[in-house]
């Protein structure tokens, strides 16, 4: 990280995820910053954080996880990429881009649910009227009533072998144990989806992986800019100093090519911190071996988060979200394939062209695994001859229905006996294992930003006292939105840009259907029927 010479306001942000590189956007587009100006530190090699894509034919393609949005709920999103070149095209938006993309491939699965080997109706909901009137009591309920309670004490047993549940989860990777405070916050915000969770209709993909269509258009135009990124760069630690208006970073530790600095800071310079990461510790493992659980090192962003949880009870309690792996982790598999014939037998199967589909579950699946076919090329440098399509299973410690091993004992081999066996493609399984190479990740903390929780833990963006510093991504506060989700780590770069400068504008508004007597009658009279 290069000392600026500049005399003007610098802004450091440390991480290199969707968070950091829309502050950085915003910084330029509404805060008069110069690139130059910007400082972008980030300990992986990659920048892009968790919209990743990855890797070419021969050693296999990896995406850790894919992001649905929607038009109406990612106002935050469609913002950003409204301003930032297509890679393909820059005479238009990505949004523009995008929006063209699903006018041409338009979502509306005719496979949502499968259980023996056969499509199941899943417009039937299967909710009983105590299921009925529990989800409507939960999507009412005060955050405060709700507390740190869990999903599974709202509901009873019957209530998790719906297909509304099935549905509910998979698409948004809910787990019984997971807050029920998370649970409300989606109930309400997707609230126009319940008529159409059975098609996934209202869902809205990118023309290639998300790291392809989203953040390489945007650092392009980040760097075209001026702004500065700083690779394999660990922020270590903060320092503060306190004056009349409360309390100021004044240094940033960090550690670079193995040596350690301290970056003395400016009265007026800023630092947006992402604190925590859903994809740190992941590993992955191969065709011939199971990804390895590792926990030992999570990572740069929750070792400087739990340095500033020690600092001060306002900038949250970063625990909560790592000390129960088992309940936050799930496995996922990227399979790359040179032989046509698992596409077309989906595609006979399904119904669905790839591409139009979106996720199918297995119901009866002991891992509850699902799968998707996105439109091919998926990566934009995929050769024509070359299939890749994403999966992942919630349960990773129970036993396969077709083979005898956890979930995560799995190598990709295994992982793709397990998925033709509930298909039951058994007769061709030789054909497509021969040409494929499937790759397992593990995640220890994908799901952490659901544990459950109670105010505080997640530290507000602007913490108390503090005048330059602001916190982003998944694990700081935003009312009503909904984590894990692009959407809410780009809200949090238009709060803390806006807040930070002082500026007069607000940040894209917020959807609320559940205010909206249209949708809510479409939501209800769906889950009464």
């Amino acid at each position: 990280m290069s000392v600026s010479e500049s005399s003007k306001p610098q802004a450091y942000l440390v991480g290199a995820g969707i968070a950091a590189l829309a502050s950085a956007a915003y910084l330029i587009r509404d805060g008069a910053f110069a690139g130059k100006d910007i400082h972008i530190l980030e300990e992986a090699s990659v920048l892009g954080g968790s919209l990743d894509g990855a890797g070419s034919p021969d050693s296999g393609y990896v995406i850790r996880g894919g992001r649905m949005t929607t038009y109406e709920a990612y106002t935050c999103t469609f913002d950003l990429l409204s301003f930032i070149p297509s890679l393909g095209d820059p005479g238009i938006s990505v949004k523009d881009e995008i929006y063209a993309f699903n006018q041409q491939f338009v979502s509306n699965s005719r496979a949502r649910l499968v259980a023996g080997g056969h499509k199941i109706d899943a417009s039937d909901l299967g909710l009983s009227v105590k299921n009925k009137f529990d989800l409507l009591h939960v999507a009412s309920a005060s955050e405060t009533a709700l507390g740190a309670r869990r999903i599974e004490e709202m509901f009873d047993s019957s209530f998790f072998q719906t297909n509304f549940w099935f549905m509910w989860a998979t698409t948004f990777a809910f787990q019984p144990w997971h807050s029920a405070v998370e649970l409300k916050r989606y109930l309400n915000r997707f609230v126009q989806e319940l008529p159409r969770i059975h098609t996934l209709a209202g869902v809205r993909r990118t023309p290639y992986n998300q790291y392809d269509s989203i953040v390489r258009p945007l650092v392009q135009w980040l760097t075209a800019q001026g702004v500065q990124f700083a690779a394999g760069t660990h922020v270590t630690d903060l320092d503060f100093a306190y004056g009349p208006k409360g309390r100021a970073v004044d240094a940033i530790h960090y550690v670079q090519n193995g040596v350690q600095h301290r970056r003395a800071l400016a009265r007026d310079d800023l630092v947006f911190v992402t604190n925590g990461s859903m994809t740190a510790a992941s590993s992955l493992g191969s065709m011939r071996s199971p990804a390895t659980l590792n926990v030992d090192e999570p990572g740069g962003s929750w070792t400087l988060w739990e340095a500033l949880a020690r600092k001060s009870d306002d900038f949250g309690r970063p625990e909560v979200f790592t000390r129960n792996v088992d309940e936050s982790r799930w496995l996922s598999f990227t399979a790359t394939l040179k032989d046509k014939t698992f596409f077309e037998l989906m595609e006979r199967f399904t119904g669905n062209a790839a591409g139009t589909g979106g996720l199918v579950t297995f119901k009866d699946s002991r891992w509850l695994m699902s799968v998707v076919l996105a439109r091919q090329p998926h990566f934009m440098e995929q050769p024509e001859n070359v299939q890749v399509f994403w999966g992942y299973g919630l349960f990773v410690d129970q036993p396969g229905d077709f083979v005898s091993k956890k979930m995560s004992e799995c190598s990709g081999e295994e992982i793709l006996i397990e998925l033709l066996g509930h298909l039951r493609f058994d007769a061709h399984r030789d054909r497509i294992l021969a040409s494929a190479n499937c790759i397992p990740c593990m995640m220890p903390f994908i799901t952490s930003q659901f544990m459950p929780r109670v105010e505080g833990d997640r530290p507000h963006i602007r913490p108390l006292g503090t005048t330059n510093l602001a916190f982003i991504g998944q694990y700081c506060e935003i009312p009503d939105d909904v984590v894990f989700t692009v959407e809410y780590s780009v809200r949090s770069a238009q709060m803390a840009v806006y807040g930070l400068l002082g500026l007069d504008r607000h940040p894209s508004p917020l959807y609320k259907g559940q205010y909206d007597p249209m949708v809510l009658l479409d939501a209800v009279s769906t889950l009464l029927s």
